[in-house]
């Protein structure tokens, strides 16, 4: 099902809310240390500028939780987007009212202006429609390239939609594409990576991709559910217990379709993540009952990486390890190394392998790194995106 884009809409000399996802990482000062997610944006910003289309940007930053607070106020991200674009972008202190709408009133077709964080107001995150109408009313076209909030059905990511026609953003357009690309079509091999600490944020990927993948290959934290469903004993490493029938039942699903499952053979482990004490590497079948499980050991890494070299596809989901810490972070990055020297169309989603991907300085040779790591989640799932849903079909 596709959906209609800015380019499939009469754009020109319209007032034009686009919703956007400028939730940028920042230091203890509030400067930005990753504007990604604002350059992300330009493509849509940019045509729509063009078009001379007057330009009603809206995010949020942070979990403001519905309070004004003013170290989540959107200034020094109105400052950047003005030095990447070459051009004054105006800064509103509240994200609709009286004020707001003077300010769009009086913006000439061509200008641009971000409105204050939008979850300073608490309606935002309960898809209150009041609020959706009042930003609704500031335009006549609502365009979402906020790829990262799509799985959210807020009052600037759904709600709004109900008052205005919506269509996507080009970065929306491409993960879209992208994402359903991958799950419809792939090139075969089709290896799917995941990793990151509990199983149940990743249940419905996994069994999802069971459907669809050709290798599986299970790291990080939740390797250790898997591998104690195997009948190993894990220690004191991160296991969810209640989880370990679930993961039998995902290790017999894909027996039964052919698809290879691969779990660690070698753990990295030690005391504890902040005082590790003697790191050491032990076969899976060797981790003595006071230690735990940190990073995916070298025959590990080994085979994982004999399942990625010969994949046409590659979706990767979460880190191998502990990768925070550089004593184990080496699962991780090696696994970066593989996926980044393979042929394959690889897609990289979800903050930590996509930090993990950056650390290693690899993001160049990946062909998607997604910009939203729960949407893209979601999508992975086969669950439908609120913020998609409601945008016009072509």
């Amino acid at each position: 099902m596709q959906k209609k884009t800015v380019r499939d809409i009469e754009v020109k000399n319209k007032k034009v809310l686009m919703r956007i996802d400028f939730n940028v990482p920042r230091d203890k000062e509030g400067n930005i240390t990753d504007d990604t997610r604002i350059k992300a944006a330009l493509p849509t910003i940019k045509y729509l500028l063009d078009n001379k289309a007057k330009v009603i940007l809206v995010s949020h930053l942070g979990r403001p939780k519905g309070q004004i607070d003013e170290a989540l106020r959107l200034d020094k991200v109105a400052q950047r987007l003005s030095e990447l674009l070459g051009q004054k972008v105006i800064k509103t202190d509240t994200t609709v009212g009286p004020e707001v709408e003077k300010i769009v009133e009086e913006m000439n077709f061509g200008e641009i202006v971000l409105l204050e964080n939008v979850r300073f107001n608490s309606g935002e995150t309960k898809n209150d429609l009041e609020l959706a109408k009042a930003l609704a009313s500031l335009a006549e076209i609502y365009v979402n390239d906020a790829f990262g909030t799509t799985h959210r059905a807020h009052s600037s990511t759904a709600g709004v939609a109900n008052f205005l026609p919506g269509v996507a953003g080009f970065l929306v357009e491409k993960e879209l594409q992208v994402l359903g690309r991958i799950l419809n079509n792939p090139a075969r091999p089709f290896v799917a990576i995941i990793g990151g600490a509990k199983v149940s944020d990743k249940i419905g990927v996994i069994e999802n991709l069971i459907s669809k993948a050709d290798t599986i290959i299970i790291g990080g934290g939740m390797a250790n559910t898997f591998l104690k469903a195997q009948g190993y004993e894990m220690g004191k490493s991160l296991v969810e217990e209640e989880k370990v029938d679930l993961a039998k039942d995902l290790m017999e699903k894909a027996a039964q379709r052919g698809v290879e499952f691969l779990l660690p053979l070698d753990l990295v482990i030690a005391d504890g993540i902040d005082n590790p004490g003697k790191i050491e590497i032990v076969e899976v079948s060797k981790l003595p009952t006071d230690k735990m499980a940190l990073d995916i050991g070298p025959e590990t890494i080994k085979l994982y990486n004999q399942g990625i070299k010969d994949a046409k596809t590659i979706v990767w989901n979460g880190p191998m390890g502990v990768f925070e810490k550089d004593e184990f972070a080496t699962g991780t990055i090696q696994i970066a190394q593989g996926v980044a020297k393979s042929e394959a169309y690889s897609l990289v989603g979800g903050g930590d392998s996509v930090a993990a991907i950056k650390k290693a300085g690899l993001d160049k040779e990946i062909d998607h790194i997604s910009t939203g790591g729960g949407a893209s989640l979601e999508f992975l799932e086969g669950k439908e995106l609120p913020g998609v849903s409601v945008l016009l079909e072509k």
